[in-house]
C-alpha cells in the first residue's frame, strides 16, 4: 500500500478501516459481473450510502460528516485499489462542495440533508458540449430568465450517471458570448431536480468500458430562480472551485488503479514460471514494474500535497490549480503505464476476462483524456505556471 497509514490521523484510519470493511463484501468478482453486464453498481452504491460515505464531505450542520478532500481521496483510492470503480462518487463529492460553498440557503436546506442521508444522489455535472469541448466559455446551452424562473435550451455530451442521479448541476450561458467583456463572464450554474423537471431528452452513449454516459437535450426546461448557484453570470469562478477538487479526486482513483495493477504484476511475476524459473527474476520484467512503482510514489506525494493544501483553506487557487493538475497528470499517466506493464507481465493471460486485467485496462485509459486531456494539462502548466506564451 502506497499510502502510509502511520502518517494518518486517527479519524482517517477509522475511515480507511470502514471502507475496507465494506469493500471486503464486494470482491473483484462483483465488479467483473457488473462490467460483464454493463451495469451501474447499484448494490455497492446503496450500501456505500447506508454506511454514510455518500455524505462524507457534506458539512455536519446538514447531516454530513464534514470531511475534507484528503479523506475523500483516501476513500476513492481504496475502492479502485481493491478492483472497484469509484466513478459514481467523485461527482457527488466535488458537487457537494460546490453547493455547500456557493448555493443559497434554500438550496442547501432543500437538498444537502437528503444527500447526506443517501436518500437522493447528485452524481453528474452537465458542462461539456460537442463544439465547445474543453473551452467551457464557448458553451451554447442558454438559460433565459422568464417570470421568476430560468428556461434552458441546448445540448450536452459525455455526461455521466444522469439516469442514476436525482439532481444534476447544469452550466449554461445567461449572457451570449458575443455580449460579454470577458469571455469567462456570462456563465451560470443551476441545480436541476430531475424528479420534477420535464423537457430533458437523454440518449446513452456506448463507450469502451462500463460507464453510464449520455447526451442530453434541453428543450424549454424550466428551473426555479432559487436553483441558481451563486450570482448570475459569475459561474466560471465557481466551476474552478469544483474542478480543482475533481482533478485531485480523479488522481486518487488513478493512484488506486496503479496500486491494483502493480499488485497484480508483482504477484504474477513471482508465481509464473517459464524456462524453470519465475519470470520475475528477469530484469526485463522487474524494471518496468519497479519504474512504474517509483512513478506511483511520486504521483501519490503530489496528490496528497494538493489535497492537504485545499483542506487548509488556502485561497490561492492558482497554486491549488497547479498541484491539482499536476497530480491528475502524473497519476493518470502512471495508471495507464501500470496497466500496460501488467498486461505485458501477464502476456496472453492478461486478455482473459476472468483475470480482470483487461477490464481495468480499458477503464484506466479514460483519465488520460478526461475530464481534461493531459495535453491541455501540460498547456495549463506551460501557460499558467511557467509563463510561456499561450499556444491558443
Amino acid at each position: 500500500m502506497v499510502l502510509d497509514e502511520s502518517e494518518l490521523k486517527e479519524e482517517q484510519r477509522l475511515i480507511l478501516r470502514g471502507i475496507k470493511e465494506l469493500l471486503d463484501k464486494y470482491g473483484e468478482s462483483y465488479w467483473q459481473e457488473v462490467d460483464n453486464k454493463n451495469e451501474y453498481p447499484s448494490r455497492f452504491v446503496d450500501e456505500f450510502a447506508k454506511a454514510g460515505f455518500m455524505g462524507a464531505v457534506i458539512p455536519e450542520e446538514y447531516g454530513g460528516s464534514g470531511l475534507g478532500l484528503t479523506e475523500a481521496s483516501i476513500i476513492l483510492e481504496e475502492i479502485n485499489a481493491n478492483g472497484g470503480n469509484a466513478q459514481p462518487f467523485h461527482g457527488q463529492y466535488y458537487l457537494s462542495w460546490l453547493v455547500s460553498k456557493f448555493a443559497s440557503n434554500y438550496i442547501k436546506d432543500q437538498y444537502l440533508p437528503k444527500l447526506a442521508r443517501g436518500e437522493i444522489r447528485m452524481q453528474s455535472m452537465a458542462l461539456t458540449e460537442a463544439e465547445a469541448g474543453s473551452d467551457m466559455t464557448k458553451v451554447k446551452t442558454f438559460a433565459e430568465k422568464r417570470d421568476g424562473k430560468y428556461v434552458i435550451n441546448g445540448n450536452k455530451i459525455f455526461i455521466s450517471r444522469v439516469k442514476y442521479s436525482d439532481l444534476i448541476v447544469v452550466v449554461a450561458r445567461t449572457t451570449p458570448y458575443e455580449n460579454v467583456e470577458k469571455k469567462t463572464d456570462g456563465l451560470s450554474i443551476f441545480v436541476v431536480d430531475l424528479r420534477q423537471t420535464k423537457g430533458i431528452v437523454i440518449n446513452e452513449i456506448k463507450t469502451m468500458f462500463n460507464s453510464q454516459t449520455y447526451e442530453l437535450f434541453f428543450e424549454n426546461v424550466e428551473v426555479p430562480e432559487e436553483n441558481l448557484i451563486g450570482d448570475e453570470g459569475k459561474g466560471f469562478s465557481y466551476i474552478m472551485h469544483a474542478l480543482n477538487p475533481e482533478r485531485i479526486l480523479i488522481a486518487s482513483e488513478c493512484i488506486g488503479d496503479a496500486r491494483w495493477f502493480i499488485g497484480k504484476a508483482v504477484g504474477y511475476a513471482k508465481i509464473r514460471n517459464v524456462f524453470g524459473r519465475p519470470i520475475g527474476q528477469n530484469q526485463g520484467v522487474q524494471f518496468p514494474i519497479a519504474k512504474v512503482y517509483a512513478e506511483l510514489v511520486a504521483a501519490d506525494a503530489v496528490r496528497l500535497k494538493a489535497a492537504k493544501l485545499y483542506d487548509s483553506g488556502m485561497e490561492d487557487m492558482k497554486k491549488i490549480g497547479e498541484l491539482a493538475n499536476i497530480a491528475k497528470y502524473l497519476a493518470s499517466e502512471c495508471a495507464w503505464e501500470a496497466a500496460n506493464v501488467t498486461m505485458d507481465t501477464y502476456g496472453g493471460y492478461g486478455m482473459a476476462v476472468d483475470t480482470g486485467i483487461e477490464r481495468k485496462f480499458r477503464a484506466s485509459r479514460l483519465y488520460k483524456v478526461a475530464p481534461v486531456s493531459n495535453n491541455l494539462v501540460l498547456a495549463y502548466i506551460a501557460h499558467n505556471v511557467l509563463g510561456i506564451p499561450k499556444s491558443y
